[in-house]
């Protein structure tokens, strides 16, 4: 089954949710309006359809933005969702759901269904999301100070401290002296591998490889990020398992940092991110001027290391 969906938002930064009505699978929850694609109908004139149906309105333009395959007991689907600013008419329930328009901040993930949930960070989360050079020695804690600072006032919006050489709680004095600015800024902070200081700060955690594999469920609440390294399928699965936010995939291209791994490529990443449940970063070799491939690959952006911090 095709479902379209579509992340419908207004000049104001808010979006379009309904509500799936009773004697529906989930009912109570909240969705991104849309429905079923009809036998041959094209993605794009289907999500115009439902949104005429469902709410009145004249779709004028869309664009891609995340697939998230489902598995149910009884079903499985595939949620295709694109983002809209452009419409003609006022929305309005015709189908007797409730709507309500919120803001990224006001929208609590836990009123959403699983599969919404996954397009709400695909929405939320940027394109660019750097990570901090693993070379920085604890020495240098002033001058990357001011340099993660810098990065979050010129618009970051997504930052992992990575500093493998680091004592653990330097690590977290710093991720708590950039946290009134990061927060004023709208930038989430994640910490590399610390699931405990990530719930002691309130802040975001990359969770290592290994350390997906052993867990069973998601480390933190649905109001901390969790992002997941994944190298290949098998991490991709698990990742979702456990209701992780995002995945990086990696490495794409040859890197210094993993020297062991032979590079996934273009063609294997685009399968793999397209049939991940979940917004996935192309890492490994990767730059700015990588966005629009990754994108074009069914990613959601980019995520580095040195070439993210020229600036």
């Amino acid at each position: 089954m095709h479902v379209m969906a579509g992340v419908m938002h207004d000049a104001e930064g808010r979006v379009l949710l309904a509500q799936r009505p009773a004697g529906k699978h989930l009912a109570g929850m909240w969705e991104f309006p849309g429905g079923k694609l009809e036998r041959d109908e094209a993605p794009l004139a289907g999500l115009a359809r439902e949104l005429h149906e469902e709410l009145g309105i004249t779709l004028q333009r869309a664009e891609p933005l995340i697939r998230v395959p489902c598995h149910y007991v009884d079903r499985e689907l595939l949620l295709d969702a694109w983002q809209t600013d452009q419409w003609e008419g006022v929305p309005q329930s015709l189908e007797g759901q409730a709507l309500q328009w919120l803001t990224p901040a006001q929208i609590d993930p836990s009123i959403l269904t699983p599969a919404d949930r996954s397009i709400l960070q695909a929405w939320r989360l940027p394109r660019r999301y750097p990570i901090t050079p693993p070379g920085v020695k604890p020495d240098q804690r002033g001058v990357w100070f001011e340099r993660i600072g810098r990065a979050i006032e010129r618009g970051e919006r997504l930052v992992q401290l990575r500093l493998p050489l680091w004592p653990r709680e330097l690590v977290r004095e710093l991720a708590a002296a950039l946290l009134p600015l990061a927060r004023r800024r709208g930038t989430q902070l994640l910490l590399n591998g610390d699931i405990e200081g990530a719930l002691a700060l309130g802040i975001g955690v990359q969770l290592k490889s290994t350390q997906l594999a052993a867990l069973t469920a998601r480390p933190l609440p649905l109001a901390q990020l969790v992002g997941a390294s994944c190298h290949d399928a098998a991490h991709l699965t698990q990742a979702s398992s456990i209701a992780a936010d995002f995945a990086t995939l990696s490495p794409v291209a040859a890197t210094r940092n993993l020297p062991q791994r032979p590079p996934l490529g273009w063609p294997r990443f685009h399968r793999l991110a397209e049939a991940a449940a979940l917004p996935v970063y192309a890492l490994g070799g990767m730059a700015p001027s990588h966005i629009m491939q990754a994108r074009q690959c069914s990613g959601q952006g980019v995520a580095g290391i040195r070439e993210f911090w020229l600036i």
